[in-house]
């Protein structure tokens, strides 16, 4: 059996919707058990119901506005900081939450604690393409400022992410930046591009912003500041780009028909663009597998998260990670 934690605590959504995908999670995987985080009135209840399930309860929460590293300093019972205490302890494998991101990362970092030789744990997480090929996006936000020594071993992280997860055997690496030529980009970018043009980790140049959904490379890495920007980008375009489409639809009765129609297509084009279907983003570089799900997550989300979690720690992962960090150390 494979054990997952599970922070329902903290985030945008009620605790009821986060349980909703963990049941999920249970009953599509039998090898699962899952360590449910929480205040008692609802994990409780939830543990009793569910054979595969264990109440893990915690008295405090960590908001959206509180400060991350204080609030995981001062609230020792908080449900995200138990549940990566958890897992240090050895009582799950590894963790899902949509709580805090800041949150997130400092317990984890500190409570689940980092693969020797890592320098900075990364948020990566794999975003949609053509053809269904899919391109590893990595640092998403945990590292503002990051030493080109740093942003290298990021590659060697995202690599095996892409090795385990999507299946690539030997997947390329580029570096995200404002031209394709080699000699494009602020300084520090330059930098990048000669530490990762050193290293052996398959680095095939420069990636513009047109390669994020383009499937371009396997592979595409950056600094924390400059990743979240280009993600909450992609997002809003994904998001005007539906409510575009959904005020066209019913502009007249002849674009309804159309759209009834192209239904089955457009909602798998909307599921793409979703998220919902990765469950959130992988914190690469701990010692055990760690999922931040967006904080206004979804049932269907938190299953897929969990369901992450679980098929990290199977396909092993931390492992992988630690074997190409290596490397780097």
């Amino acid at each position: 059996m494979t054990r997952v934690c599970v922070d329902v605590m903290g985030s945008d959504r009620e605790p009821s919707v986060l349980l909703e995908g963990v049941a999920a999670a249970l009953e599509a995987d039998s090898d699962l058990e899952v360590l449910v985080a929480g205040a008692d009135e609802f994990v409780t209840p939830f543990a009793a119901k569910h054979d595969r399930a264990t109440a893990l309860v915690t008295t405090e929460i960590i908001t959206m506005s509180e400060h991350p590293a204080n609030a995981v300093r001062q609230k020792k019972d908080a449900s995200i900081v138990r549940a990566a205490a958890a897992v240090r302890a050895g009582d799950a494998d590894g963790l899902f939450s949509a709580g805090s991101t800041g949150a997130v990362l400092t317990a984890a970092t500190f409570g689940v604690g980092r693969i020797k030789g890592v320098r900075r744990p990364a948020l990566a997480s794999a975003l949609p393409g053509p053809d269904g090929r899919q391109t590893v996006f990595l640092d998403m936000g945990a590292n503002a400022d990051v030493k080109p020594d740093a942003l290298v071993q990021f590659a060697h992280m995202g690599r095996a992410y892409a090795q385990v997860v999507l299946g690539v055997a030997d997947p390329t690496v580029g570096l995200l930046c404002n031209g394709s030529e080699e000699t494009k980009g602020s300084a520090l970018a330059l930098e990048y591009h000669a530490a990762l043009a050193e290293a052996d980790c398959h680095f095939a140049g420069n990636a513009e912003g047109t390669d994020l959904l383009a499937g371009t490379f396997d592979v595409i890495v950056t600094d924390g500041f400059t990743g979240n920007v280009a993600l909450k980008s992609t997002e809003g375009a994904a998001k005007f780009i539906v409510a575009q489409i959904k005020g066209a639809v019913s502009s007249s009765k002849r674009a309804a028909l159309g759209a009834l129609l192209l239904k089955p297509a457009l909602k798998g084009m909307a599921s793409s663009l979703s998220g919902d279907a990765y469950g959130g983003a992988v914190l690469l570089g701990l010692r055990a597998p760690v999922v931040k799900g967006h904080g206004s997550t979804s049932s269907e989300a938190v299953k897929n998260g969990t369901l992450a979690v679980a098929s990290a720690v199977r396909g092993k992962l931390v492992d992988k990670v630690a074997d190409a960090c290596a490397i780097t150390a």
